[in-house]
């Protein structure tokens, strides 16, 4: 079982779209959507969700009224300035760093692990789909990425797919981290703008960093041929695999706004080359197992 992780430098790009149409073409997969931040893998695989989790991770402070005696020690070493006058914890302000619960001489304070999101179990005609939803401003979503990449290796495992398919966060931060590393490969999408080049460079420093194989396609490739070309030319020198390209396709867009990948969608230009942009990779994912 191997991990393909699709990533870009900046949203946009036609990723999830991608995602989803790889969803559709492969044989034995599990999905799983981590880009938990702006998850929208769901709105192309119409799941039905069989089971929900709530997502818990880190901590904030609060003071006990009935046993704090106000001798200021906690409002003195918080440097969040979280504790007002009447010894209230403003939990938008607290950091869950515990200082208040270390100096506090009668223990009058009390950590309550955050509610942050959810994430979810569903079933698509494309097969098992782990995906999930970080709360509004809230942290973390680095480990809520881990969970859901897990639970969608262990679905994986337990069903005998032979890959999982992630659809990553676009950028370089912490929930891309949480994807990308130790992946079996990473396909980067892109598009021909100087912008384009720019973050795709940064991702792939941070695969590198990662020792993950990386792939490029440079989507929407026609609109500016000649900086298609230099992408190509950067992913020769930096020993990226250029794995091709996608037209600009009105399919594209139609596809989305009716809930399905295109690769089901169209017929059209774009679409077949998707369908060949994935044997391609597949292949390549099949090439890695018969390594030693």
């Amino acid at each position: 079982m191997k991990e393909l992780v699709i990533i870009s430098g900046k949203g946009g790009t036609g990723k999830t779209s991608i995602a989803a149409s790889f969803a559709a073409l492969a044989q034995s997969a599990v999905i799983a959507d981590c880009d938990v931040d702006a998850a929208n893998l769901h709105l192309l695989l119409a799941p039905r969700i069989l089971r929900r989790e709530t997502f818990r991770s880190g901590e904030t402070a609060a003071i006990n009224p009935d046993m704090c005696i106000q001798c200021g020690a906690c409002r003195e070493h918080c440097r969040f300035n979280a504790i007002d006058e009447h010894y209230v914890i403003h939990p938008a302000a607290c950091e869950g760093c515990r200082v208040c619960w270390h100096v506090c001489p009668v223990k009058s304070v009390e950590l309550r692990e955050n509610v942050c999101g959810e994430w979810f179990v569903s079933e698509t005609r494309y097969g098992m789909f782990v995906h999930a939803e970080l709360g509004i401003a809230a942290e973390n979503s680095g480990k809520l990425v881990a969970t859901v990449r897990q639970e969608a290796k262990r679905l994986a495992q337990k069903q005998q797919a032979e890959l999982v398919i992630i659809d990553g966060s676009p950028g370089i931060g912490c929930p891309v981290i949480s994807s990308v590393a130790g992946a079996a490969l990473a396909l980067v999408i892109t598009e021909p703008t100087q912008s384009g080049l720019h973050d795709l460079t940064r991702v792939a420093e941070l695969t590198a960093h990662f020792k993950t194989p990386t792939a490029v396609c440079v989507n929407k490739a026609d609109l500016n041929p000649g900086m298609t070309q230099k992408i190509m030319a950067s992913c020769e020198e930096r020993g990226l695999l250029f794995e091709g390209t996608i037209a600009y396709d009105q399919a594209m867009v139609d596809a989305v706004v009716h809930g399905t990948p295109v690769v089901e969608h169209s017929q059209g230009e774009a679409a077949r080359q998707i369908r060949e942009l994935w044997q391609r990779i597949e292949q390549r994912l099949n090439g890695m197992s018969e390594k030693p």
